[in-house]
């Protein structure tokens, strides 16, 4: 497999697990010591995976809801064998999401290592 299939793989998976509200998925797509962070909330919000995936898991999920699925991976950049960006678009509720997602390679196998966001509300 490409590193850019499995980064792509490690993307939709990230996508599925936000939809489902899934934090199994969620697990398996970001590194254990990930972190989360928007400056759109002041304080500038930061959480750890421990600190992220309690708040998921709470949600009534997109797919509960019947929400139509807006995922778009916008770009995807190397900057070696085992560092990666990913700019993506997601939905959640009336919430339009950018991410800047930063990926390691460890072990063998991709994670995201970062995930720093920009959230803007979108009319109903």
């Amino acid at each position: 497999m490409t590193a850019f299939a499995a980064v792509t793989g490690v993307l939709e998976t990230y996508f599925d697990g936000l939809y489902h509200a899934d934090i199994e998925r969620l697990g398996t797509a970001f590194h254990p010591k990930a972190i989360y962070a928007t400056a759109d909330e002041t304080p500038l919000l930061y959480r750890t995976m421990d600190d992220y995936f309690p708040v998921v898991a709470k949600r009534v999920s997109p797919a509960a809801r019947d929400e139509p699925r807006r995922d778009v991976i916008d770009s995807i950049e190397f900057a070696g064998e085992n560092t990666a960006f990913a700019r993506v678009r997601c939905s959640i509720g009336t919430k339009d999401f950018i991410d800047f997602l930063t990926l390691v390679r460890t072990d063998g196998a991709w994670r995201i290592m970062a995930k720093i966001f920009q959230i803007t509300e979108r009319e109903s």
